[in-house]
C-alpha cells in the first residue's frame, strides 16, 4: 500500500530544473504527455525553455506534441508563449494525420491562434496533410470564415490568391467545400478572392455549380414551412451577401457582441450599447439614403452630373492602386443602378428592414423557433447569391457573339485532366505540353496543380481521343450531367430558371442516356419544374417530343415508378393516387401525338404503369383494408349507441298527451337532432368502409373511387363521433344542470378525452385525403432537415 502512494505521489509530482535538463527523449515524452493531460501548461512551458529535446517530442500515439495538445485544448495564452520558444522546423512537425499544429487551430477556428503561429511563418499555411490539405483548406472545409480570410491575408498579403493551397487529394477545392458545407458566407468571399475555383471540377466531375445544384434543401423551391412559419419567414428581412476583406482593426458584428479592451462605459452597460449597435447601422443608412435622394433631386434639377457614389468603383486591390478598377453594382447606396421601384421608396424599405429586426428582438431574438426560421432564410437567399456568381463566371455555355458556335479557349486557359492512383494525381499532359512532345503523365500533390474544366454536357467524343479524353469520360460532367440537369432532377427551380435566362441553349443539354431537361424532371417527379417549362416560350416540339436512348418519351418515363417514395404524402394508397394524378397530368399537358406510342421495346406507358405499379397497388390495398377495418368497428359501435340514444326519452313522456316531459327545453332539442344524427352519418360511414373492403383494388380505383369514398367514410365517422358527444352533454345536463352547473362542462370536457384522442389521432390522415382530392398537380417531397 505505501509503494502504491509513493508511486501515485511521483506521478503527481513536478519536476526540478536539473531533472528536467537531464532527462532523455523517452522520458521527457513521458513526462510532456503527463503534465500535458493534467493541464499543467506552465509546467510544460518551462520545459520547452530548459529541454530543447522537449520541443519537437511527440508525446501520443497519433504523433502529436504537446504544442498539437495545447491548441486542440484552446490554450491560447500558453500556445503564444510555446510557439516563440520553438523554430520553424519544429512548428511543421506533423501528426500521423500529417497535420501541424496550425491545420490544428484552422480546423478549431481559432483566429488568435492561427495569428500566433503563421504571422512569423506565413509558409505553414501551405502545409500538407496525408489527405493534401493545408490549414487554408482545413478552415474553410469547417466553415471558420474568419479564421480563413486571416490565413488568407497572411499567406498573400498583396491580395492576389494562391491556389496551391486550395484543393486536396480526390479534386475538392475550398469553394467544394464550402458549398458542401452549406457555408455560403464563405463561399461567396472564396469566389471573390479565388475567381477560378468556380471552374475546377473534382475526381467525380463536380464543379461548385454542379454541387449546388444537388442541394435542393438549400434553395426555398426545396423547403416545405408551416403557414406558421411561413408568416415567419416571409416577414424576416436578411441582408445581401457583400465581399469583404479582414481589417484587424474593424471587425464589423463580432466587435458588436465582445468586450472591448478599453470601454468608454461600465462594464454593466454592455448589453445596453450592444442592442444601441444593432440599430445603429440602419438608421444611420435610413438617413443616408435619404440624404443622398435629396442630392440625386437637386442635381438633376440643376441639369449638373452627379459625382460618382461611393461603391460604384471598387479597386480590386486596395493598396494597389495601379490595378485597374471594376464597375460593380453599387449596394451602399439603393439609389445607385437598376430599381424596381421608385427611388424615394428606398426609405421605406430601409424602415421596413428596421422594423423586421425589432420585431425579432420584440418576439424574442433569442427564440429557437425564429432562429431556425432565420438561418433557413439566411440559407436560401445566400444560395441564389452564390448560384448567380457561379453562372456570372461559368465556362461551361460561353458561346461566340454569333451565339452558334462553342468559343476555344486557349491553351493557357484549359485545365489540366487527372485520375486518382493510391491518393496521388496522375495528370495526363497532352502532345506539346511536354518537353518529348509526346503525351505523359506526372505524378504530384493535387494542390500543386490546376483542375480540369466541366465538361459542357458533350458526349460526342471524336475517333482518335487522347488519354486526356478518356480519362474526362469517366466522370458525371463527361457523362452529360450538366448543372441544369442535375438542378431539374432534384427541383431546384431557381437555378433551372436563371441558367435558362443566361443561356437559352442549355435547354438542348442531355446526358449519355439522352434525356434531356424535360425528361428528367418527368422521371424525378418534379412538377415545379416540369411546369416552369410549360410555361417558358421554347420550342415544345423539339423539347418536350424528345425520347431517351431506350425510345421512352416522357409519358413513359411518368408511367415508370422509382424506387423511393417521391411524393409529399404518407400511405401507399395516397402515394398511388399521387402518381396516377402525375401519369394523368403529363399526359394531358400536351398534345398526344407529342408522345411516342411505343418505345425500343414495343412497351407502352400504360402497359409500363401497370408493371411498376405492382407493389404498391397492393400495398395501398392492404393499408385501405386495414384502415376501413378499423374504422367501421367504431363507426359500428358509434351507431349501436345512436340507436340506443335516439329511441331512449330524456325526462320520460306524459302518459297522457303522451309527449316528453323535457319538450320546450333547449338542451331536449339539441339531443334529439344530436342523436338523429350521429345515427345517421355513423351508418353512412359504416356503408362507405364496407364498400371499400369488398372492393376489387385495381389500379384506376386508386385515382378517385377509393380516395373519395375513404374521405366520405372519415368524414361521416368524425361527424358521428362529435354528434354522439353533444347528445350525450345535452341529455346528461338535465342531470348536473342544479346541484353541479358551474362544474358540468369540465366534467363533460374530461369525460370525452378518450374519443377526442381516436378523432385527433385520424385527423392528419383526413387533412392528407382533403389536400390530396384537391390537389390538381403533386408536390415533391425532399429529404430535408427539419426545423
Amino acid at each position: 500500500m505505501a509503494s502504491t502512494v509513493n508511486s501515485n505521489k511521483e506521478a503527481g509530482s513536478i519536476a526540478d530544473d536539473g531533472e528536467i535538463k537531464s532527462m532523455d527523449p523517452e522520458k521527457i515524452k513521458k513526462y510532456l504527455f503527463r503534465i500535458a493531460m493534467q493541464s499543467k501548461w506552465e509546467e510544460v512551458i518551462r520545459t520547452y525553455e530548459l529541454n530543447e529535446k522537449a520541443r519537437g517530442a511527440r508525446i501520443t500515439k497519433s504523433g502529436d506534441t504537446a504544442l498539437h495538445i495545447a491548441v486542440s485544448d484552446g490554450q491560447e495564452e500558453h500556445v503564444e508563449k510555446l510557439v516563440k520558444l520553438i523554430t520553424e522546423e519544429e512548428l511543421k512537425i506533423k501528426n500521423e494525420r500529417g497535420n501541424t499544429p496550425l491545420h490544428v487551430a484552422a480546423w478549431m477556428g481559432n483566429e488568435t491562434m492561427c495569428l500566433c503561429i503563421a504571422k512569423d511563418h506565413p509558409s505553414l499555411v501551405g502545409a500538407l496533410n496525408v489527405d493534401n490539405e493545408t490549414p487554408l483548406f482545413l478552415a474553410a472545409a469547417y466553415g471558420k470564415k474568419n479564421a480563413f480570410l486571416r490565413m488568407h491575408y497572411i499567406c498573400s498579403p498583396n491580395g492576389l490568391p494562391n491556389y496551391n493551397y486550395c484543393r486536396r487529394n480526390d479534386g475538392d477545392t475550398i469553394l467544394h467545400c464550402a458549398i458542401a458545407g452549406d457555408y455560403f458566407d464563405l463561399a461567396f468571399q472564396i469566389i471573390h478572392l479565388y475567381e477560378d475555383l468556380v471552374n475546377y471540377v473534382n475526381a467525380e466531375g463536380f464543379s461548385p455549380l454542379h454541387l449546388l445544384a444537388t442541394k435542393p434543401s438549400a434553395f426555398k423551391s426545396g423547403s416545405h414551412l408551416s403557414r406558421f412559419q411561413n408568416i415567419i419567414y416571409y416577414c424576416i428581412y436578411v441582408d445581401e451577401l457583400k465581399a469583404e476583406r479582414w481589417d484587424p482593426d474593424n471587425e464589423g458584428i463580432i466587435k458588436t457582441f465582445k468586450e472591448e479592451k478599453n470601454p468608454k462605459y461600465p462594464e454593466n452597460y454592455h448589453t445596453c450599447i450592444n442592442f444601441i449597435r444593432l440599430f445603429g447601422t440602419p438608421i444611420l443608412s435610413v438617413i443616408q439614403n435619404h440624404a443622398n435622394q435629396r442630392k440625386e433631386t437637386q442635381s438633376a434639377g440643376t441639369g449638373s452630373v452627379p459625382q460618382v457614389q461611393k461603391g460604384e468603383t471598387k479597386s480590386a486591390d486596395p493598396e494597389n492602386p495601379a490595378e485597374p478598377k471594376k464597375q460593380t453594382l453599387n449596394t451602399s447606396n439603393p439609389g445607385q443602378g437598376h430599381q424596381k421601384f421608385p427611388v424615394n421608396y428606398n426609405t421605406c424599405f430601409e424602415s421596413v428592414k428596421l422594423l423586421s429586426k425589432a420585431m425579432l428582438i420584440v418576439l424574442g431574438l433569442g427564440s429557437a423557433q425564429i432562429r431556425k426560421i432565420r438561418d433557413k432564410k439566411e440559407k436560401h437567399k445566400w444560395s441564389v447569391q452564390i448560384m448567380n456568381e457561379l453562372l456570372k463566371r461559368a465556362r461551361s455555355y460561353e458561346y461566340e457573339d454569333s451565339g452558334m458556335n462553342p468559343q476555344a479557349h486557349k491553351d493557357n486557359d484549359e485545365t489540366k485532366p487527372y485520375e486518382l492512383v493510391d491518393g496521388r494525381a496522375i495528370f495526363m499532359l497532352p502532345e506539346g505540353d511536354s518537353e518529348q512532345g509526346t503525351v505523359t503523365s506526372s505524378t504530384s500533390p493535387l494542390p500543386q496543380q490546376e483542375a480540369e474544366k466541366p465538361n459542357n454536357g458533350k458526349e460526342n467524343i471524336p475517333e482518335g481521343s487522347s488519354t486526356d479524353q478518356k480519362a474526362e469520360n469517366k466522370t458525371p460532367s463527361a457523362r452529360g450531367e450538366s448543372p441544369i440537369l442535375i438542378a431539374a432532377k432534384n427541383g431546384v427551380t431557381e437555378m433551372v430558371e436563371e441558367i435558362l435566362e443566361l443561356f437559352p441553349v442549355a435547354i438542348h443539354d442531355m446526358n449519355l442516356e439522352k434525356k434531356n431537361i424535360v425528361l428528367l424532371a418527368v422521371e424525378h417527379r418534379q412538377p415545379h419544374v416540369y411546369k416552369l417549362l410549360l410555361k417558358r416560350k421554347i420550342l415544345k416540339e423539339s423539347v418536350f417530343s424528345m425520347v431517351d436512348h431506350d425510345g421512352n418519351s416522357a409519358l413513359h418515363l411518368a408511367a415508370k415508378l422509382g424506387e423511393h417514395k417521391p411524393w409529399l404524402i404518407p400511405g401507399a394508397a395516397l402515394q398511388m393516387q399521387w402518381e396516377i394524378r402525375w401519369y394523368e397530368f403529363v399526359k394531358t399537358s400536351m398534345p398526344l401525338h407529342f408522345f411516342a406510342r411505343h418505345n425500343k421495346k414495343g412497351r407502352t406507358a400504360r402497359e409500363i404503369f401497370t408493371e411498376t405499379h405492382t407493389t404498391i397497388v397492393k400495398d395501398g390495398g392492404e393499408w385501405l383494408t386495414n384502415t376501413s377495418e378499423s374504422c367501421s368497428v367504431v363507426a359500428a359501435l358509434i351507431a349501436t349507441v345512436a340507436f340506443a340514444t335516439s329511441t331512449t326519452v330524456p325526462g320520460g313522456v306524459d302518459e297522457r298527451s303522451g309527449t316528453p316531459n323535457l319538450e320546450n327545453q333547449p338542451a331536449f332539442d339539441i339531443f334529439a337532432i344530436a342523436s338523429l344524427v350521429a345515427l345517421c352519418f355513423s351508418v353512412t360511414a359504416m356503408v362507405m368502409f364496407l364498400a371499400i373492403l369488398t372492393s376489387r383494388y385495381q389500379e384506376k380505383d386508386f385515382g378517385k373511387d377509393l380516395p373519395r369514398k375513404l374521405l366520405v367514410g372519415l368524414t361521416s365517422l368524425f361527424v358521428s363521433i362529435a354528434s354522439v358527444l353533444v347528445s350525450f352533454c345535452a341529455g346528461h345536463f338535465f342531470v348536473l344542470k342544479d346541484k353541479l352547473k358551474y362544474a358540468t362542462f369540465p366534467v363533460y370536457a374530461i369525460t370525452c378525452l378518450p374519443v377526442t384522442f381516436f378523432a385527433m389521432a385520424q385527423f392528419p390522415l383526413y387533412v392528407d385525403l382533403i389536400w390530396a382530392t384537391f390537389k390538381k398537380v403533386p408536390q415533391r417531397s425532399y429529404k430535408i432537415a427539419p426545423l
